[in-house]
C-alpha cells in the first residue's frame, strides 16, 4: 500500500509497534527442508500431538511449540480441505 510504513521485524521475533500505533505482524516462519521433512513425517503417524510430544519434537527440530502447534494446525485444514475435494 502506498503510504504504509514498514516497520522492520525484531530479530528475536517479538512484535513491532509500527508508527501509526498498530502491532506488526510477526514475520512468517520458514521451515528449513529437514524441519518439513520431520514434521510432514510426524503428521503421517498421527495429526494430533499432545504436549510433551509437541514440546519434544519442537526441541528436537529447534523450533517453539507454538510453530510446531500451527504448523499442525495449518496441516490438518490442508489436508481436510484436500480430501473434501478428493
Amino acid at each position: 500500500r502506498p503510504g504504509h510504513d514498514k516497520t522492520p521485524a525484531a530479530a528475536d521475533g517479538e512484535l513491532r509497534v509500527s508508527g501509526r500505533g498498530r502491532k506488526a505482524r510477526k514475520p512468517r516462519t520458514i521451515y528449513s527442508s529437514p524441519q518439513l521433512q520431520a514434521l510432514n513425517q510426524r503428521f503421517q503417524q498421527t495429526q494430533y500431538l499432545a504436549l510433551p510430544e509437541r514440546a519434544e519434537l519442537a526441541a528436537r527440530l529447534g523450533l517453539t511449540q507454538t510453530q510446531v502447534k500451527i504448523w499442525f494446525q495449518n496441516k490438518r485444514s490442508k489436508y481436510k480441505k484436500m480430501v473434501k475435494q478428493g
